[in-house]
């Protein structure tokens, strides 16, 4: 049972690795840092703006990795930043950035809506409900080390 466990295991870690490294591939071919590439996928989440916090939070890429993206990619007029209610700063799609976003990002939510959209109701339901619980547990077990 341990060494079925461990095995699955293995090959779990193995898939996780190759998504990352699809969507890094993805990133490249499209001309984009992996950084860039999910600091934009997440404000396309959000629209055409997002909050600097939520960029961090969701896109997990540590903060500094985010500012150093950003101050990239508003010098390359790509985004621009807004500050709200004094403290908070919300991050916005240029015109230019909006039509970096078309040919880049909306390419690659293209091609994930495709392939979930060839899954049943079901399994995406049981996809989302299964990543959802490991995430969950994964994170619960990391609060005690």
């Amino acid at each position: 049972m341990i060494e079925t466990i461990e095995a699955e295991m293995k090959r779990f870690d193995y898939l996780v690795n190759e998504i990352d490294a699809a969507y890094h591939e993805a990133s490249l071919k499209l001309g984009l840092s992996d950084s860039a590439m999910l600091i934009l996928y997440t404000i396309c989440n959000h629209g055409e703006a997002c909050l600097l916090s939520d960029i961090t939070h969701l896109s997990g890429v540590s903060k500094q990795t985010v500012n150093s993206a950003l101050r990239k990619l508003e010098n390359e007029n790509i985004v621009y930043s807004e500050v709200i209610n004094g403290r908070r700063k919300k991050i916005c799609l240029t015109d230019k950035g909006k039509g970096l976003v078309k040919d880049t990002v909306l390419r690659i939510v293209a091609i994930e809506n495709e392939i979930f959209g060839s899954w049943t109701a079901e399994e995406r339901r049981i996809y989302i409900e299964l990543t959802q619980r490991y995430l969950s547990s994964f994170k619960e077990k990391i609060k005690m080390l």
